[in-house]
């Protein structure tokens, strides 16, 4: 049995992730984002602009208004952060004034999180 689980463990490890999917994560940031935020730089909506938040500060957009809890997070916007705000907006950052729920599809925030970071 040990020598089953170890060769599974050992296929599952070889087997490397699907690769996310720039293209579907910016259907999704269309749908699902673009009503709050822009991509392009400089532009803020109801949320700040996109553009540029891979390996950005949070809370530090020129010209938007954060709220308290934004202002106060001390986040860095990198891939592990990024998956777990879009995962849950509310649960990393309480208070913040984002009505986002979250995308619970990990799939669809690693194709979103592909996506930000082409916006440089």
């Amino acid at each position: 049995m040990r020598a089953l689980f170890a060769f599974a463990a050992a296929i599952l490890v070889a087997t490397p992730a699907l690769a996310a999917d720039p293209e579907a994560g910016a259907k999704i940031v269309k749908t699902q984002c673009g009503a709050c935020h822009a991509t392009a730089a400089g532009k803020n909506l109801v949320g700040p602009s996109l553009h540029g938040i891979v390996g950005r500060p949070s809370g530090s957009v020129a010209g938007f208004r954060y709220s308290a809890a934004n202002q106060a997070a001390k986040l860095t916007w990198d891939e592990a952060t990024l998956n777990t705000y879009l995962t849950s907006p509310k649960a990393l950052v309480p208070g913040t004034t984002m009505t986002f729920a979250g995308l619970k599809s990990e799939t669809q925030r690693a194709d979103v999180i592909a996506y930000l970071a082409t916006l440089k």
